[in-house]
C-alpha cells in the first residue's frame, strides 16, 4: 500500500518507552510531517500547551500522567482546543477503547502497529484538522469582510441620506440644491468604489497591497473633505478648518484608501466632540514622510482608553452617539488599512484639549502620478 508524502501538520507523539518514540517519530518524519516527541505526560502537557499540535498520537497507559489524565488535563486548559487524538495501545479490552472514545480520542492504533495502518489513520486525521482550520479561517476572513463592508459604508451611506433629507425637508435654498445633489452623487459612487475594491480583494483571496506607483495630493484630500462635510458641520454648528501644506505633497497611497481613512477620523471628531471646530492639516514627518492631522477640541480620550484605542471593537468612549451603528471597528481598520500602504496611524493629546490623530504616509516616489 502506498502512502503519499506529505509536507504539511504538526504531530506530538508521546510514548514512555524510548524505542517507540524513535520508531514512530522515524516514520512519520520521513513521510514530511513536523515530529515533536514526549516522554511522559507532564513533558508533553507542556509541549502542547506552548504549541498546540495538529494531531496527538499518545500512549494510552503510562506511569504517572498516563493519556486518560493528559487527554483531560488538556481539555480542562483555559483557552486551548484540545488536538484530535489517535491512542497508541497494546491493549485490546473492549472497555479500555470505549473508555478511550469516551475521553475524546478520534481514532486508535494497536501496538505492535503495521506501519501503512499508522500512516493512514494518521494522513487521514490530519487532512480534516486542516481542513476544518481553512475553513474556520475563510469563516474569520469573511466575517472580517462583512465588518468592514458594513463599516465603511456607514460614512457615504451617511452623507447620502443627510443631503436627501436636506432636500425633502424643503428648507434647501435654490441656488444650493446642486450642491446636495453633488454630494449624493459623489457618496454614492465612493460607497460603490469601496464594493468594487473588496470583491477584487476576494477574487485575489488576498489583502489589498500598495502599488509602486499609488500617488495622492494631499491638497486635494483636504479640500474633497471640505468639500463632502461643510454642509454637514454646518447642519451641527460646527464647523472645518484646512492649514493647506505650503509645498505640494504627493503620497504613496490610493486617493479613495486616503479619503476612506481621514474621513474615518472626521465623521469620529463630529460624534465624539460635539460643537469642536475640526482642523485639518500637514506637516513635514520623519525623513521621506509627511503626517495628515485631525484635531478636535473635545474632551479628549482618556489614558486608559488610549492603550486599547486601536484594537477591533473599542470606542472611543462609553457613550455610543451614533446611536447603535458604532461597532468599534473604525480606527483598527483604519491602522490596518494604512500599514498595507507603508504608513500608519496613532493618537496625542492635544495641547490645551482636545484629541489629535496623525497619519503619517511616505513621500511618493518622484515617477508616480498623482490620482
Amino acid at each position: 500500500m502506498s502512502i503519499p508524502a506529505t509536507t504539511s501538520g504538526r504531530i506530538l507523539v508521546v510514548d514512555d518507552q524510548p524505542a517507540n518514540l524513535r520508531a514512530v517519530s522515524t516514520l512519520l518524519s520521513r513521510h514530511g510531517y513536523d515530529v515533536t516527541t514526549a516522554g511522559n505526560g507532564e513533558e508533553a502537557l507542556a509541549l502542547a500547551t506552548a504549541q498546540v499540535p495538529d494531531l496527538l498520537l499518545l500512549d494510552m497507559m503510562m506511569p504517572g500522567m498516563d493519556g486518560f489524565d493528559l487527554l483531560a488535563q488538556l481539555r480542562r486548559t483555559p483557552g486551548l482546543d484540545a488536538p484530535p487524538t489517535i491512542f497508541l495501545t497494546a491493549a485490546q479490552d473492549r472497555g479500555m477503547l470505549l473508555r478511550a472514545f469516551d475521553a475524546g480520542a478520534v481514532d486508535y492504533v494497536t501496538k505492535p502497529f503495521i506501519p501503512e495502518e499508522l500512516l493512514a489513520r494518521v494522513a487521514a486525521h490530519v487532512g480534516l484538522k486542516l481542513a476544518r482550520d481553512r475553513l474556520e479561517r475563510v469563516a474569520r476572513q469573511r466575517q472580517e469582510l462583512v465588518n468592514l463592508v458594513a463599516h465603511d459604508l456607514k460614512n457615504p451611506l451617511g452623507s447620502v441620506l443627510f443631503a436627501s433629507d436636506v432636500l425633502r425637508s424643503g428648507g434647501c435654498r435654490p441656488e444650493r440644491v446642486s450642491r446636495y445633489l453633488e454630494i449624493i452623487h459623489d457618496s454614492a459612487a465612493d460607497a460603490l468604489g469601496y464594493i468594487r475594491r473588496y470583491l477584487e480583494t476576494q477574487a485575489r483571496s488576498a489583502a489589498p497591497r500598495r502599488s509602486r506607483n499609488a500617488c495622492t495630493r494631499l491638497q486635494e484630500v483636504l479640500d474633497w473633505l471640505l468639500q463632502r462635510y461643510e454642509p454637514q458641520l454646518e447642519s451641527r454648528g460646527q464647523r472645518m478648518r484646512i492649514q493647506a501644506p505650503a509645498t505640494p505633497s504627493r503620497v504613496a497611497i490610493d486617493g479613495l484608501v486616503l479619503r476612506q481613512v481621514v474621513e474615518n477620523l472626521v465623521s469620529n471628531a463630529m460624534k465624539y466632540a460635539p460643537g469642536s471646530e475640526i482642523e485639518l492639516s500637514v506637516r513635514s514627518g520623519a525623513p521621506g514622510f509627511w503626517q495628515l492631522l485631525v484635531e478636535d477640541r473635545g474632551p479628549g480620550i482618556p489614558a486608559l482608553r488610549q492603550q486599547q484605542l486601536f484594537k477591533p471593537f473599542v470606542r472611543l468612549s462609553e457613550e455610543d452617539p451614533a446611536d447603535g451603528l458604532s461597532s468599534g471597528l473604525g480606527l483598527s481598520l483604519a491602522k490596518h488599512i494604512l500599514a498595507d500602504y507603508g504608513a500608519n496611524l496613532w493618537y496625542e493629546d492635544r495641547e490645551g484639549g482636545g484629541a489629535r490623530f496623525v497619519v503619517e504616509l511616505p513621500v511618493a516616489a518622484d515617477s508616480a502620478v498623482a490620482d
